[in-house]
């Protein structure tokens, strides 16, 4: 059976195949009649808070593209139109999903994105493609290096974290090893799952231990034959409801949600813990500039991050207290491993998925 297609393997997909849609035609930039933006959002001026918070209100709506789940995206929405009397429209849909429909109607000289949120690797095949335009923010100072790219077309607002999920009706959390690679014991077999489509997961590891002990650990394990499920979300679901008695690649936030419900599901930072960013971008032909990079604003301010914290995710602002102050960790760079990919792919579907 042919192995499914993994994360990265959709998104270079997808690149492709606008770079060939493109040939001969337009570019997506130019199809479109729209105004340039770039005075906007390139502002740096003393009264550049007040001016885009009056261009925002008289614009009154924007449209947000994301993969964030509705029980964040709603509540984010919500504490934004409060504060600013702007309408937020939310399309939710995966994240492959909203990188695709992005690029087919920019590609066909429709406007209707103003700011897009999801996963870094996505955004960044945006930006490459001129769909996602460069910004400034008066929040950058706050971000780690890991969430500032050096072309500045999107900024990390919050991280997904790879933790180890378990149902607490069937592993108790004293059995958890310290180290990742307790889980290469043979002690583990039969109990353990992954996420089908974490090979950037396996590189993040393989980047923090150093390719001779990180490729050893990963043969080590998949020779205990883990159970591959596709989806974060079903992955969650069925570790709470026992199928799958613990999962290395749960998203923390899937977790909590879970937990938060009264579902008998836990999960432990074992390190080293790997993390993803997760992007915000505003669109370089916005139909509402001003409030697109007014509300890229309110997410990556000390407020949207500790909203974003209170509802379970991991905000990326050192003005917030996360995870990622306590644990050693690795970022995933979402542009190097864009390029690698094809590599780590290849391996965990030989590791994995045969």
């Amino acid at each position: 059976m042919k192995p499914p297609a993994t994360h990265h393997t959709a998104i270079c997909a997808i690149i492709a195949f606008c770079i060939i849609a493109a040939v001969g035609a337009t570019p997506a930039r130019a199809q479109t009649a729209a105004a340039d933006n770039s005075a906007i959002y390139m502002d740096q001026g003393a009264d550049r808070g007040e001016r885009l918070i009056a261009k925002a209100r008289e614009e009154g709506t924007l449209t947000l593209y994301t993969s964030m789940a509705t029980t964040e995206s709603g509540p984010l929405a919500l504490a934004f139109e409060k504060k600013y009397g702007v309408k937020v429209q939310v399309w939710r849909a995966l994240s492959e999903n909203v990188l695709q429909r992005a690029l087919t109607e920019a590609r066909g000289g429709r406007r209707s994105m103003d700011v897009v949120e999801t996963n870094a690797p996505e955004v960044e095949a945006l930006a490459r493609e001129g769909v996602a335009a460069q910004f400034n923010s008066s929040h950058i100072a706050d971000l780690p290096a890991w969430a500032i790219p050096a072309h500045r077309r999107w900024f990390g607002d919050r991280a997904n974290l790879w933790v180890v999920g378990y149902n607490t009706d069937k592993i108790k959390r004293e059995e958890l090893p310290a180290a990742l690679e307790g889980f290469a014991d043979p002690r583990w077999k039969g109990r353990l799952a992954l996420e089908a489509t974490d090979s950037d997961w396996m590189y993040g590891v393989v980047s923090f231990m150093g390719e001779a002990r990180g490729l050893e650990f990963f043969r080590r394990l998949a020779a205990l034959k883990p159970e591959m499920r596709k989806g974060h979300v079903l992955v969650a679901q069925l570790v709470a409801a026992g199928e799958l008695p613990l999962c290395l690649t749960t998203y923390s936030g899937n977790a909590n949600s879970i937990k938060a419900k009264g579902g008998p599901i836990d999960w432990a930072a074992v390190e080293p813990l790997v993390g993803r960013p997760q992007a915000i971008a505003v669109a370089a032909n916005a139909p509402h500039p001003n409030a697109a990079l007014l509300f890229a604003d309110f997410v990556l301010s000390p407020e949207g991050q500790q909203l974003l914290g209170d509802l379970g995710r991991v905000p990326s602002s050192r003005t917030q207290t996360t995870l990622l102050d306590t644990h050693k960790y690795v970022m995933v760079d979402p542009i190097k491993s864009l390029a690698e990919a094809p590599k780590w792919e290849a391996l965990w579907n030989e590791l994995f998925l045969k």
